[in-house]
């Protein structure tokens, strides 16, 4: 289990602010570097991967947690989040698949997305249910961790006070820059 996690956005206010809280895990797979630094901890196919995964992800919440980092912290309660609607998903739906289409499909060729019916007794169902409630349980203990909900508020001052200030959230280092800063800062600590 990795014990260092880089903090990117504790010295870029560019980036620190250009993130955006959203609704539930929205977001999780499309903030850099973050996503590069938690997806590949993150893992739902078993319950001991489940654990293994959910453990790695919450020593990551913390390790934000206690160096004020709210969008790291943020970040890896998203995929906590993730790992237990995705492993519900599966449990629900063989295969994984909740809609006939995709959300591409739709926008390519009109019309609107179907909710497949739920599937039962399929094979590993009761394993992504079990899967689900370990990410289910990590996930409520992120939610209601005080430091998080400090930093959070914090946080959302801070950035609000950074937009009145009439500065602008843009991107400072390309992804590219970014993605290499972090590899060094891995490299060091690791």
């Amino acid at each position: 289990m990795p014990t260092s996690f880089p903090c990117p956005s504790l010295t870029n206010p560019s980036l620190r602010f250009s993130y955006t809280i959203a609704r539930g895990e929205q977001g999780v797979l499309t903030f850099e570097p973050y996503k590069s630094i938690l997806l590949p901890h993150w893992r739902f196919r078993t319950v001991p991967i489940a654990q293994t995964s959910s453990e790695t992800l919450k020593s990551a919440f913390d390790r934000y947690v206690e160096r004020g980092d709210f969008v790291g912290a943020d970040m890896a309660r998203k995929f906590i989040q993730m790992g237990m609607t995705r492993a519900k998903r599966y449990a629900n739906h063989k295969g994984g698949r909740k809609y006939d289409r995709t959300a591409r499909e739709v926008d390519a060729e009109g019309g609107k997305r179907v909710e497949l019916p739920k599937s039962q007794g399929h094979d590993g169902r009761e394993e992504k249910l079990a899967a689900s409630e370990v990410f289910k349980e990590v996930w409520k203990r992120c939610t209601s961790d005080e430091g998080y909900g400090a930093l959070r508020e914090r946080w959302q001052a801070e950035k609000k006070a950074w937009e009145k200030s009439g500065k602008k959230v843009k991107e400072e280092e390309g992804e590219e820059d970014v993605k290499s800063r972090i590899k060094e800062e891995s490299d060091d600590t690791g």
